[in-house]
């Protein structure tokens, strides 16, 4: 019971740690002139993906390194199917040009250097050393091209990220420090909860820490994301819905796994062959399945289903891979023969429609 207390609060802290800094960090953004395109695309997406960033540094810290490596595995699995999915089945995304020429191609991109700088088996000092470089990389680039923003698209984030008042509450410089200082506060002492009663569970369910990390804490950890994107869905920014989940996904790896890198040192992370032969897979096939869906410009609402569908069956499959059940074969037969050959038939017709001049 204590250990579930204790994983209720860490989530609590860190989604009430997110939502803090996020609302910190954007109001002080636009009051000290940052270009709101640059704020959306990263303090808001960058912020939603800290409680990720809190609990791999705090397992790198505390040596449980598999639960940072799958964290951040199992997070961007679970954002784009179980969150893309659910917000779809609220309301038909729209998927803007943009997500789809450049941010889920860099997405797709950080992806296979993840995948490339596992080879070895671990992820050294140098190897998040360069993560870190180029999520800076990217923010600059970011920065850079906010500058031939449109004014339409300047507008836009306008709306939604300045106060609804001029005299709003969180306007003030002050108020906004303090506004990230508790957030940050949050996030902290929240990741430290849920790292400490994940391992427990762990240890009295006898499922390894690698699972717990990858499954329970990837799915805490992505709170913000779920809230942010329904609310987006149900509000009707839907093309700010899958913005929030691919921007988040590429900080994911460059920022969390960059950090949790230079932490461990010389040791480096270790990537299990758990990992390397089957999750990390996963999350390549779901980072390359956003092209096919995103280029019609829409997911519909049979594809949210489907994503929410293969997510149910991925943790099925770790539940019972972990557990060694003799329906595990079985299961992943039928898997492998039937439902993925079906899906992919469906996603091929349905790319051969007219692209919609509106969502349904």
């Amino acid at each position: 019971m204590i250990n579930v207390l204790l994983f209720v609060a860490g989530l609590v802290g860190l989604v009430v740690g997110a939502d803090l800094l996020v609302r910190g960090a954007s109001k002080m953004a636009l009051s000290l002139g940052i270009s709101p395109l640059v704020v959306g695309l990263t303090i808001v997406a960058f912020g939603t993906s800290a409680p990720e960033m809190a609990v791999s540094a705090g397992a790198v810290l505390n040596g449980q390194t598999d639960i940072a490596i799958g964290n951040v595995v199992g997070s961007n699995i679970f954002n784009v199917l179980f969150i893309l999915g659910v917000s779809a089945l609220i309301v038909p995304l729209l998927v803007h040009q943009q997500i789809i020429r450049q941010e889920v191609p860099i997405m797709i991109g950080a992806s296979v250097l993840l995948l490339v700088l596992g080879l070895d088996g671990r992820i050294s000092l140098l190897d998040g050393a360069l993560l870190l470089g180029l999520v800076l990389a990217y923010t600059t680039y970011l920065v850079v091209q906010s500058r031939r923003e449109s004014a339409a698209a300047a507008t836009e984030y306008d709306d939604e990220l300045k106060p609804a008042e001029v005299g709003a509450w969180d306007a003030k410089l002050p108020v906004q420090l303090a506004l990230i200082v508790a957030g940050l506060v949050g996030l902290v002492l929240g990741s430290e909860a849920l790292v400490t009663a994940s391992v427990a569970f762990a240890k009295q369910l006898g499922v390894s820490d690698l699972v717990i990390g990858l499954t329970i804490v990837a799915a805490g950890t992505s709170m913000p994301e779920v809230a942010t994107s329904i609310m987006a869905a149900i509000k009707g920014e839907r093309d700010i819905a899958v913005g929030n989940v691919v921007g988040s996904n590429t900080f994911n790896i460059l920022g969390c796994l960059g950090l949790s890198g230079v932490l461990a040192g010389q040791t480096g992370l270790t990537m299990t062959g758990a990992v390397m032969n089957f999750d990390i897979w996963v999350m390549l096939a779901v980072a390359f399945a956003c092209l096919p869906v995103f280029l019609k410009g829409r997911i519909a609402r049979w594809e949210g289903a489907v994503f929410v569908g293969y997510y149910g069956s991925y943790v099925i499959y770790l539940i019972l891979a972990a557990q060694q059940h003799a329906a595990l074969p079985a299961f992943s037969q039928a898997m492998l023969s039937f439902v993925l050959p079906l899906t992919v038939i469906t996603l091929i017709v349905s790319m051969m429609r007219p692209r919609p001049t509106e969502a349904a």
